[in-house]
């Protein structure tokens, strides 16, 4: 058995072509083109040899047969862990690094122990309305091809990372779901990544985003679905199975801050199981982000909490899903043909970026980049 694989995206970047002028140049939509370089989409003749005119090169060079087994196959290779590390759990990442003839593995931490990188530092506190005067490290190239980005998905460094190579830095600003969609609607950030799922519907995102603005302000892409869950101590030694277990004595939990899709989701299953969260232990105890949630589990403060597979995978942590659900970038339409923004866009139907966002967190990416409103 043999697939088709192809290197649209590589030569479109090449000839400095973005998705949105070969769409039009082929005619057919962008997403198309998306999908076509995610391998999710196979093109009929005429629109492979209308590809190969408008991108100058041939069908071949664009479009090839690789074997279904060589593709599917993950590469390993032997590597030695770096000395001093704490014991690594499957899944939790590492980098690589050749030293002399040996491939060393090196676990990041994910706690940064180290100076945030920054551009300046505030010079008095700030007034009322949030205006202040910043000391400017590098005036010449503060804020510029920059997009700045409200959520809570740890994933989205990921991204960050990929669209570093073609110029583009995101500015991460780490938010729960509702503040970034109102950080959105007052105009603060290009984008907000959010996943609030209607407890009516079971529709993740899109209600929640219809009720903060109308049809033609905003633009909805997907960027992947997760797993959301129990996260607890590595092999689960208090056999936490459901969210019913969080009314037990001998248990202390975790929260997330009101507004957080994470509460929400405990609140909806604390509702369905009748349990008061007076009887929950450390439902008052707040950690603000899905990693430092973990990070309380993986230091011993607490035994359990509602987070991603990602976050229980980095520290090495056990888990225990409860639901798969979309986690959805809203973008102004006016941003839309920002040239960041373009790069964005296509960054996300790239198999680069799908492959390692897979293997760090479980994500599904295969509707990554798809836009949904």
């Amino acid at each position: 058995m043999s697939r088709i694989e192809n290197n649209l995206a590589k030569l479109r970047h090449q000839r400095g072509i973005s998705a949105v002028h070969l769409a039009h140049l082929v005619e057919v939509s962008r997403q198309t083109i998306y999908a076509m370089e995610a391998g999710t989409y196979v093109p009929n003749t005429a629109v492979a040899l209308k590809l190969a005119r408008v991108l100058e090169t041939g069908v071949e060079e664009l479009f090839t047969l690789q074997d279904d087994v060589a593709a599917v196959d993950r590469h390993t290779e032997e590597a030695t862990l770096l000395a001093g590390s704490d014991p690594l759990q499957s899944g939790q990442p590492v980098q690589l690094c050749m030293v002399d003839k040996r491939v060393m593995a090196c676990a990041p931490s994910p706690v940064r122990w180290y100076l945030p990188a920054s551009d300046g530092v505030v010079v008095h506190k700030p007034a009322s309305g949030g205006k202040t005067k910043v000391q400017v490290f590098h005036p010449e190239s503060a804020a510029r091809n920059r997009i700045l980005v409200a959520g809570c998905d740890p994933g989205i460094s990921v991204l960050a990372r990929h669209v570093q190579a073609a110029g583009i830095e995101l500015v991460l600003a780490h938010r729960n779901s509702s503040q970034a969609l109102q950080l959105l609607k007052d105009g603060s950030v290009h984008i907000a990544g959010t996943h609030l799922r209607d407890e009516t519907s079971g529709e993740s995102n899109l209600p929640a985003i219809g009720k903060i603005f109308s049809k033609s302000a905003v633009a909805v892409i997907s960027f992947a679905i997760w797993e959301e869950g129990i996260v607890t101590a590595a092999g689960n030694p208090k056999a936490i199975r459901g969210i019913e277990d969080f009314a037990r004595k001998d248990l202390i939990i975790v929260n997330r801050e009101a507004g957080a899709g994470s509460r929400n989701l405990l609140d909806e299953q604390l509702k369905r199981l009748g349990v008061s969260p007076r009887n929950v232990r450390g439902y008052d105890r707040i950690a603000y982000g899905h990693l430092p949630a973990a990070w309380q589990v993986r230091n011993g403060t607490a035994d359990c909490c509602i987070a991603t597979r990602a976050a229980a995978r980095v520290f090495g942590l056990g888990f225990v899903p409860l639901i798969s659900e979309r986690y959805d970038l809203a973008i102004r339409k006016k941003h839309l043909e920002l040239p960041a923004i373009q790069v964005l866009l296509d960054t996300l139907a790239r198999s680069s970026f799908r492959r390692e966002l897979q293997g760090l967190g479980g994500y599904d990416t295969k509707d990554a980049g798809q836009r949904l409103l």
